[in-house]
């Protein structure tokens, strides 16, 4: 019915029926006052008692009985518990004043009557403050008590449902929180493995294609001019080598964080570690890979590795040279060195034009190559599709431009230009 649990129903139950087997004695004397049958007084103090079955349901009910039975001085348990139930309902204050009031002020009057009744039959006179003093120390002991402990149980239980509120309120944030945490760390596993796959390529594809060119030239020059062919494979033997060396580094770095995440499963961190381990690493992430990655500073011996490969290129330089941020010259190499890459893919025996700019505000540089020259040894170098998407990338990051596409002439252009500080939000 209107009980949450059984101990509930047990409760109010067994508490009905003691009050209305108080009713019930009490409703004898009362039938033998009045001058009614005996049985319509104990039917009338059953019935009148086991109203408080409902005080859970109907509390101002429950009040309001037993305050209409306090002239037959019944009822005692019930306008107790009946109280003590109100006060800790949801009922409204000034219900719950009135109610208390309308008691306090009715037991007061039968105990008034009742006490000056009682001294009158005793036949002696204790003084003419005795009747009021009892009178009010007892309806107020019979009021106050039940109503202060109501207050305080239902203040407690609207405290408990406050804090439990909060409690779900708070795990459903903590959810909410997880997915998101779950979603960062999932946009931050794809952006990583771009990144790796961008750096496998800017680094391997470009010695690679190098090392295949100067194969293809070993294989043409190996009869006819054997100390070309010697240095020939002595530059694949180099290059080789750098590949190789650049692969371990790579490699290094990405078997430290897969030690850092066996740390980090097998020992439990607080949540607030979580975040300055993830900053420190990154912070580390992006030192070590300042500290590491090439510079403008290398355009000249990346330049002169495409000269020794047969390719005709000039490379120009306007404006001052100066030094910027490590991502930018890192960024600026990668473009040139992906471009050159191309060329020696997709246009073999063209010239090539590397133009450096240095401006105020940004740095620009292009990468043109002209048509394909007509009888060049064509390496067979693989293309995956992957370098301008990359160059792209890595120049929209930083806030730049980039833009390629093919020429009037029948070669191909690479331009970027990327600004000296980072974009907002970067």
């Amino acid at each position: 019915m209107w009980w949450g649990r059984r101990r509930s129903a047990v409760l109010d139950v067994g508490l009905a029926l003691l009050s209305a087997a108080e009713c019930a004695l009490e409703g004898v004397r009362f039938s033998e006052t009045v001058a009614l049958p005996v049985p319509v007084g104990v039917v009338f103090g059953l019935l009148a008692g086991s109203v408080l079955v409902l005080r859970r349901r109907w509390p101002v009910a429950v009040v309001l009985v037993s305050i209409a039975i306090t002239p037959a001085e019944m009822g005692f348990l019930m306008a107790i518990v009946g109280l003590y139930t109100l006060a800790a309902s949801e009922a409204p204050r000034r219900v719950i004043a009135a109610l208390a009031g309308m008691s306090l002020l009715g037991t007061l009057i039968v105990t008034f009557v009742r006490t000056r009744q009682d001294v009158a039959a005793a036949d002696f006179d204790p003084g003419s403050w005795y009747v009021p003093v009892v009178s009010v120390v007892m309806s107020i002991g019979l009021t106050a008590p039940p109503l202060l402990l109501g207050l305080y149980v239902g203040a407690r239980r609207r405290l408990m449902e406050s804090l439990r509120e909060r409690a779900v309120s708070l795990e459903q944030e903590l959810s909410l929180l997880a997915d998101r945490a779950e979603q960062q760390a999932q946009w931050a596993r794809t952006e990583e493995r771009t990144r790796i796959a961008r750096e496998m390529h800017d680094v391997v594809a470009h010695r690679v294609s190098l090392m295949v060119v100067h194969a293809a030239a070993l294989q043409a020059v190996a009869l006819k001019d054997p100390q070309k062919a010697v240095r020939n494979a002595a530059l694949v033997g180099d290059m080789g080598r750098q590949a190789l060396t650049e692969l371990r580094e790579m490699l290094g770095v990405l078997r430290s964080g897969e030690e850092v995440v066996a740390r980090a499963a097998a020992e439990p961190v607080p949540l607030a570690a979580v975040g300055a381990a993830a900053a420190a690493a990154a912070e580390a992430a992006e030192a070590a890979a300042a500290g590491e990655g090439p510079s403008l500073a290398d355009l000249g011996s990346l330049v002169e590795q495409s000269r020794v490969a047969g390719m005709v290129v000039e490379l120009s330089v306007q404006g001052e040279s100066r030094t910027y941020r490590p991502e930018v010259e890192q960024t600026a190499f990668r473009v040139v060195q992906e471009a050159l890459t191309n060329v020696h893919k997709h246009a073999a025996g063209a010239k090539a034009w590397v133009r450096v700019a240095h401006r105020e505000a940004e740095i620009a540089m292009q990468v043109e190559n002209g048509p394909s020259r007509r009888g060049a040894a064509d390496a067979g170098l693989p293309s995956g599709g992957n370098g301008l998407v990359g160059m792209r990338e890595r120049v929209s990051a930083l806030g730049g431009v980039f833009v390629s596409g093919p020429t009037d002439a029948g070669g191909f252009r690479v331009s970027a230009v990327l600004p000296m500080e980072s974009p907002v939000g970067s």
